[in-house]
């Protein structure tokens, strides 16, 4: 399938999502927002996927933002449906998808670009990534999940100040915040989550997706998350990954998902 706004594509089991709006700073308007909604599902269809990485184009930005000249003549009902819209069929859509997903933050990740790498399993920045969620200073707040998703990694203290204040943390902060999972120079980024994924893609796929769902359920307050994990655990016992991954280890060898 191709794309105006983004480049999908796979080698092996692993999945790549390259954001490439350069001119923009790869900012998400409505319609690359389609099209990573469309590259996700058919990346989550595709059985022979076992992870996901997505990037930005360039070297200077991951998302810088959204793209403000679409919603600054917005009225509050038009603004809500924007929002409602988004975070259904990308935000959210991503942090339940079963494949994981590494956001490989290459420089700026600001507002819908932070969120949509809060949105992903997964994160890694480039040693020049600057992260933050602007959006007090346009008179607005974080509209795709922001307000939710920043509080869970770094705390509601950091998350509140990095809000109110509008202001930029370094990739150094962010991963000492908890934010991101680890730094590595820009010429790294790529390879180093290749690797990452790699060694994820060696392990059982439905086990994976059953532990996604599990941990997701410890912040969905409509669910009680032990309940979640007991039943995903009790149904990898159903599941081919479980007899070949059983079979392997008594037969010391490597299992073959």
């Amino acid at each position: 399938m191709s794309y105006q706004n983004i480049i999908a594509e796979h080698e092996g089991h692993l999945g790549f999502i390259t954001i490439d709006r350069p001119n923009k700073l790869n900012a998400l308007n409505k319609a690359t927002i389609q099209e990573l909604h469309e590259a996700f599902v058919s990346l989550e269809e595709d059985k022979d996927i076992r992870a996901i990485i997505i990037t930005g184009s360039g070297e200077k930005a991951f998302v810088a933002g959204a793209d403000i000249s679409e919603f600054a003549d917005f009225d509050s009902g038009q603004a809500k449906i924007l929002a409602a819209k988004g975070q259904k069929n990308l935000f959210d859509l991503v942090s339940k998808l079963s494949t994981p997903v590494i956001a490989a933050v290459n420089g700026f990740a600001l507002g819908g670009g932070l969120e949509l790498a809060m949105a992903c399993h997964i994160r890694v920045a480039s040693d020049n990534a600057r992260m933050g969620l602007p959006e007090v200073s346009l008179g607005l707040i974080p509209g795709y999940g922001g307000t939710q998703r920043l509080p869970q990694l770094v705390g509601k203290g950091r998350a509140l100040e990095m809000i109110t204040t509008g202001g930029m943390i370094n990739a150094d902060q962010a991963n000492s915040y908890g934010l991101v999972n680890h730094v590595v120079s820009q010429e790294e980024l790529l390879s180093f989550c290749e690797d990452l994924a790699k060694k994820i893609a060696r392990n059982s796929p439905s086990a994976i997706g059953a532990a996604i769902q599990a941990v997701n359920a410890n912040y969905d307050e409509s669910v009680n998350g032990f309940e979640i994990e007991i039943d995903a655990f009790g149904n990898c016992f159903g599941t081919e990954d479980f007899e070949e991954g059983t079979s392997a280890f008594l037969e010391k060898r490597k299992p073959n998902f």
